[in-house]
């Protein structure tokens, strides 16, 4: 496959959700039989606790329903220019754990951009890659890079995320479709 394919043509915006004062931020019915790879890139996102944090994720399946089965796997790599670098890893779990944020001030910066593939597809597993960048004042930069799957074949039409702190001050995302030319 040819990586000139995937320019910023092919991406079609699907769907934009922001919440504030939020226990956990959804978006339904944002993947469907029209795409194979989506693309969310996360922009702004802040939990009400100060530090560090994982942000898990969950699947919402065509029936509304977040999928909490312990049939989540994942890895992540936590990348930190002021320690050591850091592993997770976990299987059969209730969610993935696919971000790190540095969260809790104005000093803070975070981008993240996932890719789900094949979501919409009932005889497929859901699988995820993720990468992001934070700085965290103070300290220097930190990024991680994780995988993770669904080992479930359901159609999958939405996403769910989960803060491992309190609560979600500031959550937004943007979910593209995307578009391969043959």
């Amino acid at each position: 496959m040819e990586w000139n394919k995937f320019s910023m043509s092919n991406l079609r915006l699907i769907n934009e959700t922001t919440a504030t004062s939020s226990a956990s931020v959804s978006a339904t019915d944002i993947f469907s039989a029209d795409f194979d790879i989506y693309k969310i890139v996360i922009n702004d996102i802040d939990q009400t606790s100060s530090g560090g944090f994982i942000n898990q994720t969950r699947f919402i399946n065509s029936s509304g329903s977040i999928v909490t089965s312990a049939n989540y796997d994942n890895a992540l790599l936590q990348i930190k220019a002021y320690g050591s670098f850091g592993e997770l890893r976990a299987t059969n779990q209730t969610k993935m754990d696919l971000m790190t944020v540095i969260t809790g001030g104005a000093e803070v910066g975070q981008g993240t951009v996932i890719y789900v593939f094949n979501p919409f597809n009932s005889n497929s597993y859901t699988f995820a890659l993720c990468q992001s960048q934070q700085f965290y004042a103070g300290n220097g930069g930190l990024g991680t890079k994780s995988i993770g799957v669904l080992k479930q074949t359901s159609s999958i039409t939405g996403i769910n995320f989960l803060p491992s702190g309190n609560s979600y001050d500031n959550f937004k995302f943007r979910v593209y479709g995307l578009r391969v030319d043959s």
